[in-house]
């Protein structure tokens, strides 16, 4: 059974992390194979916005400890470099917006995968543990860059030391996630936002994630410069055209990513 599986339909990809019984926790080979499908992603012109979820109880739990610690496996320095550094940047890099599903728990390297992705969506019953205190380790995954940025520093710092077990409605409540679904909710509710994106004009849509992903490190000007710059190369697009012709013709816009 794989780790990984997608299914492409209306325009978004579907990937779920398949490892239900180790509550989806990462091993090399789903990590590496999580890489694979967002760069297939990136490149098929049929997908234009990314659905992860995961399959089961557990949204992920993070690292496969048993993985960490086999004396012959791989070490920590390798695992961060080679299996979550490059998941981050992969959806943060993808021209095409990225809604997460967490549909249970979402623990350590879990959590952070989560909150890198454009729009985050949980479960009523879902929780994020930034559990990595527990065991003496310290937040990788863009942890200490993005939670901080999201809720603030004294939260993110208390979440992170003390290790609390985050509620969905509690993630919500200070802006951690986007919204909370009801059980009857959750999984149309989640297909209804990536559906949607994927009707958008996401050539648009890649150029405000780019612009977010620079905002970290820009000052005004330079923010102002660069969004001058994406402007003038979304004015350029087949998507601005149309839907400034189906506002004047007063019909319903069809976008293309183009």
């Amino acid at each position: 059974m794989s780790s990984i599986t997608i299914d492409i339909q209306n325009g978004v990809a579907h990937i779920f992390l398949n490892r239900p019984e180790k509550f989806n926790s990462f091993n090399r080979e789903m990590a590496l194979s999580l890489q694979e499908n967002l760069d297939a992603c990136n490149g098929n012109k049929e997908v234009r916005s990314i659905l992860l979820s995961g399959v089961g109880k557990a949204f992920c739990a993070g690292q496969d400890l048993g993985e960490a610690i086999d004396d012959n496996g791989i070490e920590l320095p390798q695992i961060v470099e080679e299996h979550y550094n490059p998941i981050i940047t992969k959806i943060r890099n993808l021209e095409k917006p990225v809604v997460c599903a967490v549909n249970g728990v979402a623990a350590g390297a879990g959590a952070n995968i989560a909150l890198c992705c454009d729009i985050v969506v949980a479960h009523e019953n879902a929780n994020f543990i930034q559990a990595f205190s527990k065991i003496g380790l310290i937040p990788d995954s863009a942890g200490t860059f993005f939670l901080p940025r999201l809720i603030g520093m004294q939260k993110a710092s208390a979440y992170m030391m003390l290790a609390d077990n985050i509620s969905a409605t509690e993630a919500e409540r200070v802006g951690m996630i986007y919204k909370v679904f009801n059980e009857e909710e959750f999984v149309e509710g989640s297909k209804k936002i990536a559906e949607k994106l994927a009707k958008m004009p996401t050539k648009g849509l890649g150029l405000t994630k780019k612009l977010l992903n620079e905002s970290y490190s820009n000052n005004l000007d330079q923010q102002l410069q660069r969004e001058k710059e994406a402007q003038t190369e979304a004015g350029k697009t087949y998507d601005f055209q149309e839907g400034v012709n189906a506002f004047l013709e007063k019909r319903k816009p069809s976008f293309r990513g183009e």
